[in-house]
């Protein structure tokens, strides 16, 4: 009797270590995988912050006037110039700007803000038909003002224009994978303090 109450305990007394082993090891195991989850989508964030360049080209004609009045205007000295302009715009979105954080107890990528769009405008001007004023004749000055004006108007363009939304596509795109991969490992990606419950709704981040 005594012999079967000390193998009856010895079973016990084994069976608590293999819970006790199991529960460990499943602990670590689980650790393991949260780890390996939170570095491959620190990864893949990585892998997108980078420059999301969209490029156009726009010509136009411009007339430059300038005109300076002398005594009350009884006189007056204008001179007139024909400008082309074949300009290079680029909208720019620097990713390695994108704040984020990961919460890996929580299993949640969180968005604080997104980077702005950089218009960059290089144009390149050809003038004809310099007509100097009597009292009124071109200087740099002329030149740097007619340069600042026609990148104006280009920025004017492309706000009206469809660069700047394809821009923003191109942004959402590469946010997009973020979002699939998180989803699949079942992590949650929150923006704004929501969280994204299908890709189509990442699409609001520039609204």
């Amino acid at each position: 009797m005594k012999n079967l109450k000390t193998l009856i305990l010895g079973a016990l007394m084994m069976l608590a270590i293999v819970l006790i082993y199991d529960y460990i090891k499943g602990y670590r195991t689980e650790q393991a995988n949260l780890i390996a989850q939170t570095e491959l989508i620190e990864k893949e964030v990585q892998s997108v912050s980078k420059l999301i360049v969209t490029e156009a080209s726009y010509g136009k004609i411009y007339t430059y006037e300038n005109t300076k009045s002398y005594g009350w205007d009884y006189f007056s000295s204008q001179k007139t110039a024909v400008v082309i302009s074949n300009a290079k715009a680029q909208v720019i979105y620097d990713l390695k700007n994108l704040e984020y954080s990961i919460d890996s107890e929580r299993k949640e990528i969180v968005f604080s803000k997104l980077p702005d769009a950089t218009i960059n405008i290089n144009p390149n001007l050809n003038f004809y038909q310099l007509d100097n004023g009597i009292l009124n004749t071109f200087e740099a000055k002329d030149f740097n003002s007619m340069k600042q004006k026609i990148s104006k108007d280009i920025e004017r363009q492309i706000r009206n224009s469809d660069i700047l939304k394809n821009a923003d596509e191109r942004l959402l795109i590469e946010l997009t994978r973020i979002f699939v991969l998180s989803n699949s490992m079942g992590w949650t990606v929150v923006y704004d303090g929501k969280s994204v419950e299908n890709a189509t709704e990442i699409t609001e981040f520039k609204d």
